[in-house]
């Protein structure tokens, strides 16, 4: 294993850290000033396309995807490019157009639309004239296990010796969603529920504007609303139909299509939580240098000097680990590599909202503030220990994988 960065990865890697020094770092206080000048706005904000435009001059164009119709980068290439990203975690992924959930729909597309699905769907997505939605999670059931989903997908006749699909059901946490541009909503229920209960479950696109589609409120993450994201959404779909050409990939597959976006997917959360947590840190070194507390600087106090050696020592593990993730995907597969992306799924969320949680302690009053972004990088730290499967789960799988190797 060499994580040494190569010729192509080391050059983006400088060209997106001027990206983010020059543009996107002091972009961050114009966000929130947008954001205030209109609070009832949920389309993007005037910033992120103008930093959509200054990346993509740069080359910083969908880095994630790899093949011709991304950057043809690998997992491994893309790894430092990613952590990069998660510095300025509300702006530099959409910056790229490389944010969730739009990834992981692109990944899907890629993998499993048709030419025509791809055609319609996935080519302005790339382009990001458009942006989507994955609902999958709902109300009702627990979620943690997506074998539980209740969302119906019926069969009916669409009146002209054709079938369409009815869709019925209710979803939340569906991120994106409130954004008036995300045009696609891709949707998982039960096809089957007389089937094995992992062939039970299928993926329809469905288009935001098919009749008894309802977005029916937004919901917040500790308090925040993430409308820089399109928020997340509570939807309702009411006898929803569309064309039997809106299935993606094929009946009964739609849960192990779910664990292929999701793979990828849980990876570069943890590829932009180890930046999350060296953004923080950068915070902890200026403050602990300058902030005086009991007559002497805080970078002189025992316990201070602790969490950063604590910190530094699991940012290091942290990442190695992740790099062999990411070195596994490329060279043996997802489904090989799943023992290392379910233990950075576990591990790098929780290390990294413990060092968030001590520099925010540190910061005191500040840390809880609104001047500073350690609160809002713990609630999304705190929110990936649930989002792509709680930590439970991961654990369940893991250990169970352990307990039965030879």
């Amino acid at each position: 294993m060499d994580f040494a960065h190569d010729e192509r990865t080391a050059e983006l890697v400088g060209e997106l850290t001027d990206f983010l020094e020059t543009e996107v770092y002091p972009a961050e206080a114009e966000l929130d000033a947008e954001l205030a000048e209109h609070p009832g706005q949920w389309s993007e904000p005037a910033v992120v396309g103008r930093l959509r435009a200054s990346a993509r001059s740069r080359g910083l164009w969908n880095l994630f995807l790899p093949g011709a119709r991304g950057a043809g980068l690998s997992n491994l290439q893309y790894a430092p490019l990613a952590e990069l990203t998660g510095r300025s975690i509300r702006l530099a992924p959409a910056a790229l157009n490389c944010a969730a959930p739009d990834t992981g729909n692109m990944e899907l597309l890629a993998e499993f639309g048709t030419d025509d699905q791809q055609r319609e769907w996935l080519e302005p997505l790339l382009e990001a004239r458009i942006r989507s939605s994955f609902c999958m999670t709902e109300p009702g059931v627990a979620s943690s296990d997506a074998t539980n989903i209740e969302t119906v997908i019926e069969r009916a006749s669409d009146g002209h010796g054709g079938s369409d699909y009815v869709i019925t059901g209710r979803k939340w946490w569906s991120t994106g969603a409130m954004n008036p541009d995300a045009a696609l909503f891709i949707v998982m229920g039960k096809t089957d529920p007389s089937a094995d209960r992992h062939r039970q479950q299928s993926m329809v696109l469905v288009p935001r504007s098919t009749p008894g589609v309802t977005v029916v409120r937004p919901l917040t993450v500790f308090g925040y609303d993430d409308r820089e994201h399109g928020g997340h959404a509570e939807i309702v779909f009411d006898r929803v139909r569309v064309p039997v050409e809106n299935l993606l990939g094929a009946e009964g597959a739609g849960f192990a299509m779910a664990q292929a976006r999701l793979g990828p997917g849980r990876i570069h959360h943890c590829m932009r939580l180890l930046g999350m947590a060296e953004r923080a840190l950068s915070l902890v070194r200026e403050r602990a240098a300058s902030r005086v507390a009991f007559g002497r600087p805080l970078a002189e106090q025992g316990v201070v000097r602790e969490w950063a050696a604590d910190a530094r020592v699991q940012l290091e593990a942290l990442r190695l680990l992740v790099l062999k993730t990411a070195w596994l995907m490329d060279t043996v597969g997802n489904r090989a590599a799943m023992t290392e992306i379910q233990a950075i799924k576990i591990a790098v969320p929780q290390a990294v909202e413990g060092i968030l949680d001590h520099a925010i302690q540190l910061f005191g009053g500040a840390g809880v503030s609104a001047d500073t972004p350690l609160a809002r990088l713990w609630a999304a730290a705190r929110t990936l220990r649930l989002a792509d499967g709680p930590d439970e789960v991961h654990r369940m799988s893991l250990g169970k994988a352990e307990l039965g190797r030879d």
